[in-house]
């Protein structure tokens, strides 16, 4: 008596369990359960590439300071024919003050934008 018992509650158990499992996978396999898991990996590969890029940039610049530092690129410049006020202008670089009029644009337009033309 007592086997038929055990393996009657046995059964039952083990029935509950494949049913509670099938159930789970059935909702795991939704369209809107799928669609939250392919959101969530997308956000999760946003921010590993958004890590990736600031490792990368703080790469750079940590290889660019020390490049600078090997070729003297860091060493103030003393240009003793430049005057002082040409001094610091080539210190700064050239100046972007905005179109100035009868300035040609920096490249010429002489080509289509169309993507659609045959080439």
């Amino acid at each position: 008596m007592f086997r038929r018992a055990f393996w009657f509650t046995a059964g039952a158990a083990a029935g509950v369990w494949a049913t509670t499992k099938v159930n789970r996978k059935l909702k795991q396999l939704t369209p809107e359960s799928l669609a939250a898991q392919a959101a969530d990996k997308a956000i999760e590969t946003g921010h590993r590439l958004k890590d990736f890029a600031l490792d990368v940039r703080a790469g750079m610049l940590q290889r660019e300071s020390e490049l600078g530092e090997a070729l003297g690129l860091n060493a103030p410049v003393e240009d003793p024919a430049l005057p002082a006020p040409r001094r610091a202008a080539a210190l700064d670089g050239p100046r972007s003050d905005g179109p100035r009029s009868g300035a040609r644009p920096p490249y010429p337009n002489n080509h289509s934008y169309n993507r659609n033309e045959d080439h």
